[in-house]
């Protein structure tokens, strides 16, 4: 027993002094977490009540009906027209429209954040006109296609998926060529460089096709999720947003040795998207100060070109901006790349 003490303390020693030496490591367990309490904290922030945006559709009673709803602290009522009010709540903007006299309550059951919307706004209507149950108002549920919040959630997970598989496809590849030396036996072949690392775009190209098929075909079938606009500048977004993010992915593995470090540089990368660009809820929540910003972000660019084309039918001058953005990441993320890549 006195033998196996001391062998067990100094063990315990030296995995400790490893992990402090594995910087990848200490991300994870420290930088990470902070990470993404920062990013969440400031998208659903404690400053009081967490107040639901809530349209209302101008008309008569429209004034009547915003100072009412201005009243709960659960409610950020606006007024918009109605054709500008539906389209706020097809893009995720706005959870609930009430629209007339008595109203009606446009919304979709499947978020949970617009039944809530529903209950305050009916609530605070009903005590503005003098007491409980003062008028019958009529619910109308968002079930036609591109209003859903299936249809907001689709093209943000196509968006992350080609986000992730861009960028894994690129990076990871290339660091266990470069940690198995390969990349140091090819240095010595006639071969280029930007050969080397488009020839693995191309490749990507090729499951593009496949993987955006599926998850289309199978949101069709399932969901009934369409696209509503052009097809061929449908793929030209899932086309452009691929090279964007494999860009990324080659600026990242350019001179990464382990796969560690690229898991966590990738991640690094991809996690502040994943929270930020509107995957899963409207990046609308953050502080308005951090939109631009966030709509910098290619994944943001990707999702939003996306929504506009495969909900609202919107053609190629409503996505230009975005396939700039695009256009500048790609070429940035492989000029950058290629300029400081190294073969070991």
């Amino acid at each position: 027993m006195r033998e196996i003490r001391p062998a067990l303390i100094e063990l315990t020693i030296v995995r400790v002094k490893e992990f402090v030496r594995e910087t990848e490591a200490l991300f994870w367990v420290f930088g990470f977490p902070l990470l993404m309490t920062v990013a969440l904290g400031f998208a659903f922030r404690d400053s009081g009540p967490e107040r639901v945006p809530v349209g209302i559709v101008e008309g008569p009673a429209a004034a009547g009906q915003l100072k009412a709803l201005a009243s709960s602290p659960a409610l950020q009522p606006r007024i918009y027209g109605a054709d500008e009010g539906r389209a706020e709540l097809r893009r995720g903007k706005i959870s609930l429209l009430v629209a007339g006299t008595p109203p009606v309550y446009r919304f979709d059951p499947a978020r949970p954040e617009a039944r809530t919307a529903r209950l305050e706004a009916d609530d605070a209507l009903q005590i503005a006109a003098g007491r409980r149950s003062a008028f019958e108002p009529r619910d109308e549920r968002v079930e036609e296609q591109g209003a859903r919040y299936v249809d907001f959630l689709v093209p943000g997970l196509l968006g992350m998926n080609l986000m992730s598989t861009g960028m894994w496809g690129i990076g990871f590849v290339v660091v266990n060529a470069r940690m198995k030396k390969l990349l140091k036996r090819l240095v010595a072949t006639p071969m280029k460089k930007s050969d080397f690392l488009v020839s693995h775009f191309l490749s990507r190209i090729v499951f593009l096709i496949l993987e955006v098929g599926a998850l289309v075909a199978f949101a069709w079938f399932a969901f009934d999720v369409r696209i509503h606009g052009s097809w061929l500048l449908f793929s030209a977004i899932c086309f452009l947003g691929a090279t964007a993010f494999a860009g990324l992915g080659t600026l990242v593995a350019s001179r990464v040795r382990t796969i560690e470090a690229v898991s966590g540089l990738m991640n690094l990368v991809m996690v502040p998207m994943w929270i930020c660009s509107g995957v899963f809820f409207s990046y609308e929540r953050f502080p308005r100060a951090a939109i631009p910003f966030i709509r910098a972000l290619p994944l943001t660019a990707v999702n939003d070109a996306l929504r506009a084309v495969m909900n609202d039918g919107l053609g190629l001058a409503a996505v230009a901006p975005m396939l700039i953005n695009l256009s500048i990441w790609t070429v940035v993320s492989y000029v950058v790349g290629l300029k400081i890549f190294r073969w070991q």
